[in-house]
């Protein structure tokens, strides 16, 4: 048995992953697809600790990895388990600079796999980025959930430090020294398959009846982030800011 455990990072093709493993779930088995409704409260704790950095929350991630790993085991096939929340929460949110908690929650999900599952092999896989598009998509998306009024520019150049992702996934692998940990970089995943395609290289899962699918929560065009960054600086109210916001991003936002 086998679990590879994709954990990130955000904006790195994750939900392009996610959402071509979910279409070709047929064709996956009997490999299972385990996403985040199918562990939300492990993603959820994943979460928490990212911010509180309490024994008490790396203790429920222990728990409910374990919990998983129990009921996955009666099975005895293959898993992917991908859910970018593994890995925490988005640097730029909650007050986080960086994913300096991703480390010890991997160390955590990994050691609880291990005393439910101790004849599974595991692997960590984390899908990266250059620093210039990951801090613009970044950017981007916290645009679309919050009232950021930083330009692109200077949140790239307050956050510059939080795009060492390779740096996080040595300080991963340092930490799991018999666990195989990898790091794929989204500027090399150019076959049809995307992002996707060296994740199942990894498993020697065949790609041929995969149907892939296009990128998706792709950027808007600048005029719509141009629109929503001033909507952002307005003098509106939350209240009425929420409104003008929804109806913008409807507008493929």
């Amino acid at each position: 048995m086998r679990i590879l455990i994709h954990a990130g990072f955000h904006k790195t093709g994750t939900t392009t992953v996610q959402k071509t493993l979910l279409a070709n779930r047929k064709v996956m088995r009997p490999c299972r697809i385990v996403l985040r409704p199918g562990m939300v409260a492990l993603c959820e704790a994943a979460r928490a600790y990212s911010v509180s950095r309490s024994q008490t929350d790396l203790g429920l991630i222990q728990y409910e990895a374990a919990y998983l790993a129990e009921d996955w085991g009666a099975e005895n096939t293959d898993l992917i388990i991908s859910s970018e929340d593994l890995s925490g929460h988005m640097p730029g949110r909650r007050g986080l600079t960086s994913y300096d908690a991703t480390p010890y929650i991997m160390r955590a999900i990994t050691q609880a796999f291990a005393a439910a599952l101790p004849d599974a092999e595991q692997i960590v896989y984390f899908t990266t980025r250059a620093q210039g598009p990951w801090l613009r998509s970044c950017y981007v998306q916290h645009l679309r959930a919050t009232r950021i009024t930083l330009s692109a520019d200077d949140y790239a150049a307050r956050m510059a430090n939080s795009a060492d992702l390779d740096g996080i996934v040595a300080q991963v692998a340092d930490g799991l020294p018999d666990i195989r940990v990898i790091a794929q970089p989204l500027e090399g995943c150019t076959t049809p398959l995307g992002p996707l395609g060296p994740l199942l290289d990894v498993l020697g899962i065949a790609p041929g009846p995969v149907a892939p699918r296009p990128p998706d929560n792709t950027a808007p065009p600048q005029g719509k982030i141009d629109a929503m960054l001033a909507l952002n600086r307005s003098d509106l109210s939350d209240a009425d800011w929420r409104v003008a916001r929804d109806a913008l991003k409807r507008e493929h936002f």
